[in-house]
């Protein structure tokens, strides 16, 4: 089961996913292509589209692509990005058509075997393959009780469902037929009121696995993350909460 197809997951990530993208591709685009755009693009488990629409930046044409039938319709639609739904590991795209692919927090619920094989195929020579995250700390500035909290009591009662490994090293990259340009790491900051932190902490898999697979109600969550997160705010409107982000670059070979 797909815990991402739910109409319900899919509006709360319209709602909540925070737009840090456009800090990743600033990075991203120094480093590929400065004073250029590429022809074309595909960001696979695209989700709303908050990764699609930051590729504008590196890309003329665009296309996101999402397993998720509600993850589409819920997504933001702009000029130059157009969605397709479809899983990663069968792409429904003619041979060496891209030039650059994305993963944004999608790599690590992907077969991995299977998707690379794809993305090999579905990139031009040189083409490239960037994967991304931005891992959620759990660390709240100038209060670092609210860690504490994180890393004991949230997890009890919303156990992480499990995951691929999200990881590149040169040895895995050459198995896999890419060549490991650069790993780039880098810490950021988002912002966020006590209705946002909630709002976001709702959209993780581990809140999301429980709802839909009938463990926790929606209402309860919420009235639960609520009350145990308004302590640690105490009179602030706002918060700065950390994040690692991670790059990796992998090219296809010519």
């Amino acid at each position: 089961m797909n815990v991402f197809s739910s109409k319900s997951a899919a509006a709360r990530y319209a709602k909540a996913r925070p737009y840090f993208h456009p800090t990743v591709i600033e990075r991203i685009k120094t480093f590929l292509s400065p004073n250029a755009l590429f022809a074309q693009a595909i960001d696979v488990g695209c989700g709303t589209g908050l990764s699609s629409i930051a590729l504008k930046e590196l890309a003329t044409l665009i296309v996101g692509v999402d397993a998720s039938v509600e993850m589409i319709t819920v997504s933001r639609k702009e000029p130059r990005v157009e969605y397709v739904v479809a899983g990663g590991d069968q792409l429904p795209f003619a041979d060496q058509r891209f030039d650059l692919m994305t993963l944004s927090q999608a790599f690590h619920w992907m077969d991995r075997e299977r998707f690379l094989k794809e993305a090999r195929r579905v990139l031009r020579s040189e083409g490239w393959l960037i994967v991304y995250d931005n891992y959620f700390l759990g660390r709240m500035a100038n209060n670092p009780a609210f860690e504490g909290w994180f890393r004991e009591n949230y997890p009890k009662r919303f156990p992480a469902p499990a995951k691929g490994a999200l990881r590149f090293d040169e040895r895995d990259a050459e198995n896999e037929g890419f060549h490991l340009s650069k790993h780039d790491q880098y810490p950021n900051s988002i912002r966020f009121g006590l209705t946002g932190l909630v709002d976001y902490l709702m959209t993780h898999s581990n809140v999301i696995a429980a709802v839909e697979f009938g463990i926790e109600d929606l209402a309860e969550v919420r009235h639960w993350l609520t009350e145990n997160i308004s302590r640690f705010y105490g009179t602030l409107a706002e918060a700065d909460f950390l994040f690692h982000g991670v790059i990796w670059y992998l090219q296809t070979p010519r």
